[in-house]
């Protein structure tokens, strides 16, 4: 029997919209997270929001910061704090990478959004990303504007 098709659909549990209209988005990785049994649990609920977290590193591990997991109902005591630090699971090399790249370029690492793989493992895509500028940001939204207004003309004339 053949393993799961590689295009096999991904649970997305949260996604960081935000992301991509404030940052510059350079280079992605697939990367594990760390995390107890009843964090999984709440996160195949899909209640997960990584909307205001950051990846910073700390010694010679990166974590991700401020993501919140509510806390799962059934786990009762054994339950895990909602917005801990979490470890990222990375090879050494890819943590060189991204600290390189962290301290000499100042970019940010930026969490995109959190899945389940074709295995069932937790997966996080996490993004090396510089900041973008407020006319930048201007930019970005005049062009989907623009592009919003011409698929709405393409429409009604085609």
């Amino acid at each position: 029997m053949a393993g799961p098709s590689p295009t096999a659909v991904k649970k997305v549990v949260a996604e960081n919209r935000k992301a991509r209209f404030s940052y510059f988005i350079d280079d992605t990785f697939e990367v594990g997270i760390a995390l107890g049994g009843s964090e999984v649990k709440s996160l195949r609920q899909g209640k997960a929001n990584i909307a205001e977290s950051y990846a910073t590193a700390q010694g010679s591990e990166i974590f991700l910061i401020n993501a919140y997991i509510p806390e799962y109902l059934q786990a009762n005591r054994l339950n895990h704090e909602t917005r801990r630090p979490r470890k990222l699971l990375l090879h050494k090399r890819e943590v060189n990478k991204l600290m390189g790249a962290i301290h000499r370029e100042g970019m940010t690492l930026v969490p995109l959004r959190i899945y389940f793989n074709d295995r069932g493992r937790a997966k996080l895509e996490l993004a090396l990303a510089r900041g973008k500028k407020l006319h930048d940001k201007r930019e970005t939204e005049k062009n989907r504007d623009w592009e919003r207004q011409k698929g709405r003309l393409m429409r009604d004339r085609g």
